[in-house]
């Protein structure tokens, strides 16, 4: 099992910038990814970043020269910075984690909302 906690959304301006914070813990050794999601009410989630296992990463073009997706191994936390933020960018950010196993995402965070005011 894989316990993942998100920090750091709140409410922020258009053009001003938010960094969420997702730790995990548990069975870290069994993750070979980790996601950043999106949900705003009434539409399909959506995959903004993704950092594998050998550290490359996977951007939405939504949000691709903008937000930038890291990890801290020694603390277990991965982070989104998010830069140049959008009116279009409020939603409830999820931290995922994508099992070897499984291969899909299987642990989720609580989520944490983002409000970018115009």
């Amino acid at each position: 099992q894989v316990q993942l906690v998100e920090s750091g959304g709140g409410l922020v301006q258009a053009g001003g910038s938010l960094r969420l914070s997702c730790a995990a813990s548990g069975n870290i050794l069994s993750i070979n990814a980790m996601g950043w999601y999106r949900q705003v009410p009434g539409k399909q989630s959506e995959l903004v970043a993704t950092i594998f296992r050998g550290g490359s990463t996977n951007y939405a073009d939504s949000v691709k020269g903008r937000f930038t997706i890291s990890r801290d191994n020694a603390k277990n936390t991965v982070y989104l910075q998010m830069n140049s933020l959008k009116p279009e960018d409020t939603a409830v950010y999820y931290c995922a984690a994508r099992s070897l196993v499984a291969g899909i995402y299987d642990y989720w965070g609580q989520g944490t909302q983002v409000t970018v005011s115009s």
